[in-house]
């Protein structure tokens, strides 16, 4: 039978938006490139984890400055408050500097200001320099995401979008750990590790090419003679995908953060089958990353199923009564997780043209990073209504189900309110 042709007087419809077509870029360059782009992506990862393992000798070694108890815990999580507050402001930067040269000046930033703790011997002086460091790592968060969008079209752009989150978990267990052997050196050892960026740079100044808007072909615009100056920025459905990426963080980050205290309140307290149960759980997210770029569904299409299992994975949580059930919540909680994550980044994309992509891409990010920072004081909150750790993940199974059943009810109206197409027939 020939294929369905949409009716010829009205415009493609909505949904291309989410499977824009696939131009393939191959060959040794590109292999580089997507290197290159990946590690940097990984950089705000390294922030995040690198000094979690030596914060207990940063602690003993400021015990006699006032507020150390805040103090050394902020230094670890001020560098995702910075890059959720200054990512959508990165962005402006991105598509007014140029991407390129914006991620060479942040990663060499980056080295300089991440190794700062070697030589600072106030406690004060170190948490202002982490929060620059979170300021380096928005911009090249969204220098790195944004040059995979325009390098990258269709199908092959899900993929490396998706990637970024596999490279995210597996780089987040390898850094913990890296931080964990370099910590027994001293607690400053750690952050001789911020000076890989030093190599990095001079690579991205070499290797990366300079992208050029007539080299796209999947720009999503509205009328071909719609000229860019007048265009409008797409504020509104991109803020719906923002809010919606900030609520997924949340749920994202709820198991990382709390899973040893959960297993903690099951008795479970020997680290080696604590570390095992968080590693099974991150394996998920890989999984999850995997599962989005191998189906071949668009982004829209996913994000009901992967809401869906991370209510489903908190409800087993809640539920859980014994810790080998609630390790299987964790994974299906993860598996769910890994999927949305890049399900919305390139949802986000979908949106963007070359011109608004530095912007669009930071405030998708600002929106992530936030929904991280957050996310401990938020099952802090509902851990004080509900009574018990278990109870707030039992809150939250409620929220990502309605969250859920909206997301698939607008995908049921979506196909409702979708021209009807008409066959093509022979003769």
């Amino acid at each position: 039978m020939p294929a369905p042709m949409p009716p010829l007087s009205s415009p493609p419809p909505a949904a291309v938006a989410d499977a824009p077509p696939e131009q393939t870029v191959s060959g040794p360059g590109h292999r580089l490139r997507l290197t290159l782009l990946m590690a940097g992506a990984c950089l705000p990862i390294l922030g995040a984890v690198l000094i979690a393992p030596v914060l207990p000798q940063m602690q003993d070694h400021f015990a006699d400055v006032p507020g150390v108890d805040a103090l050394v815990p902020m230094a670890l999580t001020i560098p995702a408050l910075s890059l959720a507050l200054l990512a959508p402001f990165a962005g402006v930067l991105v598509d007014r500097l140029g991407r390129k040269r914006l991620l060479i000046v942040s990663t060499v930033l980056y080295a300089i200001l991440g190794t700062a703790p070697l030589w600072l011997d106030s406690l004060g002086a170190i948490v202002a320099s982490r929060a620059l460091v979170g300021v380096a790592e928005a911009a090249i968060m969204t220098c790195s995401t944004t040059l995979i969008g325009d390098y990258y079209s269709g199908r092959q752009r899900d993929r490396y979008l998706a990637m970024q989150t596999m490279c995210a978990s597996i780089s987040a267990t390898a850094f913990f750990v890296l931080g964990g052997a370099a910590g027994s050196a001293g607690w400053r050892a750690p952050f001789w590790a911020y000076a890989v960026s030093l190599l990095l740079a001079p690579a991205m100044a070499a290797f990366l090419p300079r992208p050029r808007p007539a080299d796209l072909a999947d720009e999503p615009s509205p009328t071909a003679s719609e000229p860019m100056a007048k265009r409008p920025f797409p504020w509104r459905p991109l803020a719906g995908t923002c809010a919606l990426t900030l609520f997924g963080a949340v749920l994202f980050y709820t198991v990382q953060v709390e899973m040893a205290f959960l297993l903690n309140d099951m008795d479970v307290t020997d680290p080696g089958v604590i570390g095992l149960a968080t590693a099974g759980s991150s394996a998920a997210v890989v999984i999850g990353a995997v599962v989005f770029t191998k189906a071949g569904r668009s982004p829209r299409a996913w994000l009901p199923t992967a809401f869906g299992l991370s209510a489903l994975g908190f409800a087993v949580i809640w539920l859980a009564p014994d810790p080998v059930v609630l390790t299987i919540g964790a994974v299906i909680n993860c598996l769910g997780s890994g999927i949305m994550l890049p399900s919305l980044l390139t949802l986000a994309m979908a949106k963007l043209h070359y011109a608004d992509r530095g912007r669009g891409t930071g405030l998708w990010t600002g929106s992530f990073f936030l929904g991280q920072f957050i996310c401990p004081l938020v099952v802090l909150a509902l851990t004080s209504a509900a009574g018990t750790l278990a109870n707030a993940l039992g809150v939250l199974a409620l929220a990502g189900a309605v969250a859920t059943a909206a997301l698939g009810l607008a995908a049921r109206r979506r196909r409702t309110a979708s021209p009807e197409p008409i066959q093509q027939t022979a003769g």
